[in-house]
């Protein structure tokens, strides 16, 4: 007896900025998720968008199913949250999110309206800080104490790992930071936020 093996779901196409920004001003705007962490969507985001960091989607997806449909857009910082996003939703059974190419850094570029907050640094730039500055100070002490270096080693063999995994585990590590975290993301909040948008 031979069995049919199941298709995999294709992602959706991702939506282009200028896509967004037309059909926010015709006023078809889709339900903008943004799965950064608090702290980077206060910072700046795009108008209407509500925060549901990563780890709280993946968390409460069966929570917020019900309240999602099928014209929903994820944003992140360039897109590899989103596509995470992307895959949890459509694993939980909500078909067809699709995610803005190139995330926040994209929608900037192209001019469109951003509400702003406190300036503070992305994650992205954070990861370079933390991982530069102990590759500078593993190298450095490396010439008084024998084998310092290899604590560099390691964390050039992490991003690369991260690179090609798409994943960064110093980034999950540093978003759990309070600079980072801001408030507590409350998924009723969320819920009640998505309701009232509807």
């Amino acid at each position: 007896m031979s069995t049919t093996p199941t298709p995999t779901p294709t992602p959706t196409p991702a939506l282009t900025p200028a896509a967004l920004h037309r059909l926010v001003q015709e006023g078809r705007a889709p339900r903008l998720l943004d799965v950064r962490t608090p702290g980077e969507f206060r910072t700046a985001h795009v108008p209407g968008s509500h925060n549901v960091p990563l780890n709280t989607l993946i968390e409460h997806r069966a929570e917020l199913l019900p309240h999602l449909d099928e014209d929903v857009v994820l944003v992140c910082r360039s897109g590899q949250r989103a596509a995470r996003a992307q895959k949890a939703l459509a694993a939980a059974g909500l078909p067809g999110p699709r995610v803005l190419e190139g995330g926040i850094v994209a929608w900037e570029t192209a001019g469109s309206p951003v509400e702003r907050g406190p300036e503070r640094w992305d994650m992205e730039r954070q990861v370079r800080l933390v991982a530069g500055s102990v590759v500078l100070a593993t190298g450095l002490a490396g010439v008084f104490v024998p084998g310092a270096h290899l604590i560099g080693t390691a964390i050039g063999g992490g991003l690369v790992h991260a690179a090609l995994s798409n994943s960064c585990a110093m980034g999950v590590l540093l978003s759990g930071l309070p600079y980072n975290r801001g408030p507590r993301t409350d998924v009723r909040t969320v819920i009640a936020g998505l309701r009232s948008a509807s």
